[in-house]
């Protein structure tokens, strides 16, 4: 018999201490719990747990050491129309697993029915078919390891998916692409900070398990929004694919990071597991405690509530749900050092009744929390219930995913009518959604493109998706893209759609670069990768969605655009404000920015509602910047004239009289395609000068200051 220690309620999970492991479970529902001990032949030994404080049951065996693998059974009440599925011929995942190890075997056993009697009860044993936990080291030599802190204003952020990223970079070593090591490698890590890239934001690293009907049609769950285990770094995106040693190697990839002064932040799915809707299978919470850990409904508890389009939610109203939610981020944070997170679906997140509570639990503990309240914490701001669009309704604390950002931008280059007065307030930081919430422009995560739809690239060239890889008919994925394909659907050859193409990427990055907020950019747009029209690639675990590095040459003036883009945002303050423009005076009476017809005068109220004005230009004024820096001093800049014609046609602009600027020089023009971003050309204008902007395109103009 193996001796059993009583051991503690506290820390959940399975626990190494350099002596033996303390394990611990929380189960209301459960009147037994073993503790499933797996040797390297598949041998299992069960271990009863007999302590039990608060609902959680606990043990400590001596003599356990990090690679043990491990699950639970739980015996219970079986009665589904009142919520209740313990099963204990289903071994399940631990849900404060450090580490998981194994495939999940798809199989009828995992599954609490039989496939021919929807209405009966499975007991066939599922061991043989589930990944198993791990119990981990812990100890990790961190050094002089310190997170970068880099102030919101002066954000960069990557959007990346570990595996895409790296699978094709050729300064990579074969065995480490698509992996954590891959990630940290100095090639990669040039890369970032070549871009100016202050943050990575990382697609889900938690463990995650494809849907069953994904691998039926031959696919999987490659971005890795299906979490079953909050603690534990996926597994396959370790290099040395040694038990445990995922956490080792995701811990060595943020310590590179950080030296480079690269932020990781990760995005997180706490909204719903991947056990799915009453047809799913049982892995983890839903034969532990389901009423606690999921939403049900109320009639019949058979069934669960889904604010997620996944099948189920997770139960945000149940202080023990809470707490694993709590728990996971404090732990990324301090035992994994991480930054920060992109909360998927973050609407789900605040859901107490059926309406979005903007006050719920869940963000008074993050409020409160002296860990998470100090790292970054970004939205998702909608999910798919009613109600569940909330782009600016997120408590002071918080940054968003601004969604309209994305929507006005893509209109306003594609040409649609009315879109000039909204993406004016998108370039600006989007004051009418932050401002009277008493929130700053770096509220606003700023995007054109993410993981979820086009590509840049793909955004200029097709008009609707292709999604025929999916294997779903093409139904998946959006159909309100906003995109355009600027005359051709698909590849094309004509040298004139060609140039447009190119003029429309950069007129999009120079846009997301110049706005006010904090700019994201989506891996491989900085040289052009496409995805062939697919804008759901949520499945596609091959070339269509990993990063074509071979582009970085072909498409080396692009890639040195975003390179000098990054660079102008970085030096220039008036292009990363803290705070909103309110028409604040400078010394010699000019404002803090001012709204200019091509014909140089100042906007007035009928000319931003005329349906067809696609073209203004906009005077930033270096020497009215109303915040101070980091020690009080005022802060001062050159100041910057953009001209923006979305006019399908050339536009003559007249610049401004002399108080805005004596002279003026030309440091960008979209309509250019050379590698240079600012150019060596010593040519300038006088004030009240004319010139001309080619159709579609934007020219940056530079007053240095006297």
């Amino acid at each position: 018999m193996r001796e059993v220690w009583p051991g503690e309620s506290y820390p959940l999970g399975g626990t190494w201490d350099g002596v033996g492991a303390n394990f611990s479970l929380f189960s209301e529902a459960a009147e037994r719990v073993e503790l499933c001990l797996f040797e390297d032949d598949g041998h299992e030994e069960r271990v009863e747990l007999t302590e039990v404080d608060g609902f959680v049951w606990h043990g400590y065996l001596p003599g356990i050491m990090p690679g043990q693998r491990y699950g639970y059974r739980v015996h219970g009440p079986y009665n589904p129309s009142q919520g209740d599925r313990c099963n204990p011929s289903k071994l399940l995942l631990d849900p404060y697993a450090k580490a998981v190890e194994g495939d999940l075997r798809w199989n009828e056993a995992l599954f609490s029915y039989r496939f021919t009697d929807p209405g009966s009860r499975n007991d066939t044993d599922t061991a043989p078919f589930m990944p198993k936990n791990v119990v981990v080291n812990p100890f990790f030599e961190w050094g002089n390891d310190r997170p970068p802190r880099t102030p919101y204003h002066q954000t960069v952020i990557y959007e990346a998916h570990v595996r895409g990223l790296t699978m094709r970079h050729p300064a990579v070593p074969a065995e480490k692409r698509g992996t954590y090591a891959g990630l940290g490698h100095p090639a990669v890590i040039d890369h970032l900070l070549g871009l100016g890239v202050t943050a990575v934001e990382l697609m889900p690293v938690h463990q995650y398990v494809p849907e069953h009907a994904m691998v039926a049609r031959g696919l999987t769950n490659y971005w890795g929004y299906n979490t079953i285990a909050y603690l534990a770094p996926h597994a396959a995106y370790s290099a040395s694919g040694q038990r445990g040693e995922q956490v080792q190697e995701f811990k060595a990839m943020v310590r590179a990071l950080h030296e480079a002064g690269i932020e990781v932040i990760l995005d997180v799915v706490y909204n719903h597991t991947a056990e799915g809707d009453h047809m799913g299978p049982t892995l983890s919470f839903r034969g532990i405690d389901n009423r606690a850990y999921y939403r049900l409904h109320d009639g019949d508890r058979r069934y669960y509530l889904d604010y997620t389009g996944c099948g189920n939610s997770l139960n945000v109203r149940s202080p023990h749900a809470l707490q694993l939610i709590m728990d996971s981020l404090r732990y990324w944070v301090l035992e994994m050092h991480v930054d920060g997170f992109r909360f998927d679906l973050a609407s789900a997140l605040a859901r107490e009744l059926h309406d979005v509570d903007r006050l719920s639990a869940f963000f008074d503990l993050i409020q409160q929390d002296p860990v998470i309240s100090q790292v970054k914490l970004i939205a998702e701001p909608w999910d798919v219930g009613p109600g569940g669009y909330q782009v600016g309704n997120f408590p002071p604390l918080w940054m968003e995913w601004n969604g309209k950002y994305r929507d006005s931008v893509r209109d306003f280059w594609r040409g649609s009518g009315s879109a000039l007065p909204e993406f004016a307030s998108r370039l600006t930081g989007s004051a009418d959604l932050y401002a009277t919430s008493g929130r700053r422009p770096v509220a606003s995560i700023n995007f054109v493109t993410c993981h979820d739809g086009f590509t840049l690239t793909d955004l200029v060239s097709y008009d609707h998706k292709h999604n025929e890889a999916n294997k779903e008919n093409n139904r998946d994925g959006t159909d309100d893209n906003r995109s355009w394909n600027c005359g051709v659907e698909g590849p094309a050859e004509d040298p004139e759609i060609v140039s447009l193409r190119k003029r429309q990427r950069r007129n999009f990055l120079v846009t997301l670069f110049i706005s006010q907020g904090v700019p994201m950019l989506l891996a491989g747009d900085e040289f052009g990768r496409t995805q062939g029209g697919n804008n759901n690639a949520y499945c596609q675990d091959n070339e269509i969605s990993w990063v074509d590095w071979s582009l970085a040459s072909e498409e080396a003036g692009l890639l040195d655009f975003v390179r000098s883009l990054s660079r102008l945002r970085r030096e220039h303050p008036v292009f990363q404000r803290r705070r909103f423009f309110h028409g604040h005076k400078a010394d010699d009476g000019t404002r803090d920015i001012v709204w200019l017809t091509p014909a140089g005068e100042e906007m007035s109220a009928s000319d931003w509602h005329t349906g067809y004005a696609k073209s203004l230009a906009v005077f930033l004024n270096g020497d009215a910047i109303t915040e101070p820096g980091t020690r009080g001093e005022r802060i001062t800049d050159d100041s910057f004239l953009l001209l923006i014609n979305a006019h399908h046609e050339e536009m003559i602009f007249t610049l401004p009289g002399a108080k805005y600027g004596k002279r003026w020089r030309r440091v960008l023009d979209t309509a250019e395609e050379g590698t240079e971003l600012l150019s060596s050309s010593q040519e300038s204008w006088p004030a009240e000068s004319v010139v001309e902007v080619t159709a579609r395109s934007v020219q940056i103009l530079h007053c240095e200051r006297a």
